[in-house]
């Protein structure tokens, strides 16, 4: 494996035996804690689902601009769905990115039966699905439902690495967790542009699926590192919520595309 800027964390030592467990802790938790990204690899997800979710996403913004348009977000009361060049704002600035939003096909409750102190409620529900593209749903709610089981599992590692009983996240993932995925389709910048601004992720974990070509940035001390694809890899990086979770031992970090 490369010299890469970032750890690179092999999940099967953590399903290993005890000894190989105890280095992924110990290599996890100082990851998290200096660096606040990684590489993690041997995750357990095939290739093909990977592979499948990628393409899927590439044919969709690969299709003509209205049919795009037909599943823009502005058109989805829980904000899914698509969002076009420019259309968000990072730190005063357009991102120069393409996105599909999408979330776990969970219920839709009644505006009216929604309590006051429970408002994330409205998030849940369907998400929007272009007609012309039949298998993007199956392909990247797959990847999704995959992910979510791996990262279920890197959070009762973290439990272990911070000296914590193994299952003291699982309440807070037991019922319809919230979580958002997103198809990303960044066509390059020129001059001033950006394709994402800085910022930290606001969850527990944000897991990354590269293609072949380099764009995600990291701020690693004072400087920024450019975090090239591992074929078959997610880049992993901690979120706010994990980081307060942890009292900030563990640390969300600002990273960018450029």
């Amino acid at each position: 494996m490369p010299q890469l800027p970032l750890p690179i964390l092999d999940f099967q030592q953590f399903i290993a035996d005890d000894k190989a467990r105890d280095l992924f802790l110990s290599r996890l938790r100082d990851a998290a804690h200096h660096v606040g990204f990684f590489y993690l690899i041997n995750h357990g997800i095939d290739e093909q689902i990977i592979e499948n979710a990628n393409r899927s996403a590439e044919a969709f913004f690969q299709l003509p601009l209205e049919e795009k348009v037909a599943v823009h977000m502005v058109n989805s009361p829980h904000f899914r769905g698509y969002t076009n060049l420019y259309d968000e704002i990072t730190r005063d600035a357009p991102d120069r990115r393409e996105q599909f939003d999408y979330m776990p096909e969970y219920p839709a409750y009644p505006l009216e039966e929604i309590p006051v102190d429970e408002p994330w409620l409205r998030l849940q529900g369907p998400n929007q699905w272009p007609e012309a593209l039949p298998q993007l749903k199956e392909h990247l709610l797959t990847l999704q439902k995959a992910q979510t089981e791996v990262a279920k599992e890197l959070l009762r590692a973290f439990a272990l690495a911070l000296g914590q009983p193994e299952d003291i996240f699982a309440p807070t993932l037991a019922n319809k967790p919230s979580v958002l995925s997103k198809a990303i389709h960044y066509p390059g910048i020129s001059g001033e542009e950006q394709g994402v601004g800085p910022h930290k992720d606001s969850g527990y974990l944000t897991f990354v699926s590269q293609d072949e070509v380099s764009g995600l940035e990291v701020l690693k001390g004072d400087e920024w590192v450019l975090a090239p694809p591992i074929k078959g890899s997610f880049v992993v990086n901690i979120g706010e919520l994990l980081e307060v979770a942890s009292h900030g031992y563990l640390k969300a970090t600002y990273h960018r595309v450029q």
